[in-house]
């Protein structure tokens, strides 16, 4: 197998687990992260509704700087978006990635925002 296959077949396997126990309901949505090689987004969504109630992305803005800074600038802004849908309280799921290093940065900067997980 080749090896860049058998490192996304992982990933898909960690997305599944974390995802079989982290659900976001309308008091405690949850805060979805991804990260590409170019971009970062998150959401907050309401899996029982189906809905997403806030969301922010780096694709389609003019930033500057690493993909560190590029993740606490979305975690603060998803932040903001998070506070005007009136969302205080999420749960975090980080999509099958470790929490280092960009997905620290994005959490971290969510929290200094106001969101508690």
């Amino acid at each position: 197998m080749n090896r860049l296959v058998k490192k996304s077949q992982n990933l898909k396997l960690r997305k599944a687990r974390v995802r079989s126990t982290v659900t976001g309901t309308g008091e405690r949505p949850r805060l979805s992260v991804s990260i590409s090689n170019v971009h970062v987004s998150a959401q907050i969504i309401d899996d029982e509704k189906g809905i997403t109630l806030a969301s922010a992305t780096t694709v389609g803005q003019k930033l500057t700087g690493t993909m560190t800074e590029k993740a606490a600038v979305i975690g603060s802004e998803i932040a903001k978006n998070a506070k005007k849908a009136k969302v205080s309280k999420v749960v975090f799921d980080r999509n099958g990635r470790i929490y280092h290093g960009r997905v620290k940065a994005l959490a971290d900067a969510a929290r200094a925002g106001g969101l508690e997980f």
